[in-house]
């Protein structure tokens, strides 16, 4: 979830790999990626990459561009230049078109919604511009490859956390839901909604908290006012349910609420350490997919390979139980 964008470099001029990911063209002029480019530099090569981020005021998103960043100082023929759009489409469709005005060789993208960003990503891949998405999804299917967890199997182990160790006799719970028009918000809605079914535990509630901390802890404070017979709060990241038990400690109530969240950072405000301290009962882990971008962006365009349309990465349910040795795992030790 990286700092500010990267400017262009005055003065230099960036080639394009005319052909990187293409093997033929569309009836329309554009030109149609088929894996592995058809012209590419190898080894000898110099990359520029743009990666065009949704907004870094979610510390996911944060860590996602820290580990491209640190990924890619392994790949000494890559530049990564970064772009953060705010959360606002308009500006994150200027972003792309920036990047390719700049002329660069791959694009990554996690896009803010996914339909407001589909065009700009097929413009660039009908340009013959390798194009790897990251976490969200764009409509369709014009891109080089996508790369993240199963949202929906995040929302069904969230669910099924809650109906088997928090509320096995049943209960109501309210939900925080991601940006609406993101598809992880829906997919993570769906999975959860899936596990709980028939199970006596009723969703009183739903309010979209983008994301973001405030807006988690400025909904739960709605919520708890409401609906004062919840049990649990399902946000779908981390820093909402922080912000949704600061809410509740706020009320007096933190004591006698559940909080589980999605993210699983392993930072120390990240949701390993909320579920460590007792804050959170339960998170997920959702890569961040960085790392797995830059591998793929080097066999793309220094070992001219193909990829794989879609990169699934594993997730893990997180508890008391496991969260210090995750945490110390994940960080080396």
């Amino acid at each position: 979830m990286s700092l500010l964008r990267g400017g262009a470099i005055a003065g230099v001029a960036l080639v394009v790999l005319a052909g990187c990911g293409t093997t033929s063209e569309n009836r329309g002029g554009g030109t149609q990626q088929q894996g592995a480019p058809a012209n590419c530099k190898g080894p000898a090569g110099k990359y520029v990459i743009g990666m065009s981020q949704a907004n870094v005021a979610e510390p996911y998103r944060q860590r996602m561009d820290d580990d491209i960043r640190a990924a890619a100082r392994g790949v000494p023929q890559f530049e990564v230049r970064f772009a953060d759009a705010q959360q606002d489409n308009a500006r994150q469709v200027s972003d792309v078109d920036n990047f390719m005005t700049q002329q660069i060789d791959l694009l990554i993208i996690s896009p803010n919604e996914a339909k407001p960003l589909t065009a700009v990503v097929k413009k660039a891949y009908d340009k013959a511009i390798p194009v790897l998405v990251l976490d969200r999804k764009v409509e369709g299917d014009a891109y080089t490859g996508w790369i993240g967890a199963d949202n929906v199997e995040i929302g069904r182990q969230a669910g099924k956390y809650v109906a088997e160790q928090l509320l096995p006799n049943g209960g109501k719970i309210a939900e925080i839901r991601g940006l609406a028009g993101s598809t992880p918000a829906k997919e993570r809605g769906d999975g959860f909604r899936e596990s709980i079914r028939g199970r006596n535990i009723e969703i009183v509630v739903s309010q979209d908290g983008d994301w973001l901390r405030e807006k988690g802890q400025e909904k739960a404070d709605a919520i708890l006012k409401s609906n004062p017979d919840i049990s649990v709060i399902y946000a779908h990241n981390d820093p909402m349910a922080e912000g949704a038990y600061l809410a509740a400690r706020a009320a007096g109530k933190q004591d006698t609420l559940k909080f589980i969240g999605i993210d699983g950072l392993p930072i120390p405000s990240g949701g390993l350490k909320a579920v460590e301290a007792g804050r959170l009962s339960a998170t997920l882990i959702y890569p961040t997919a960085g790392r797995e971008a830059v591998e793929s962006a080097k066999k793309i365009l220094v070992d001219c390979q193909q990829i794989p349309k879609t990169q699934t990465l594993q997730t893990q349910l997180i508890t008391k139980a496991n969260a210090t040795e995750v945490y110390a795992r994940a960080n080396g030790g």
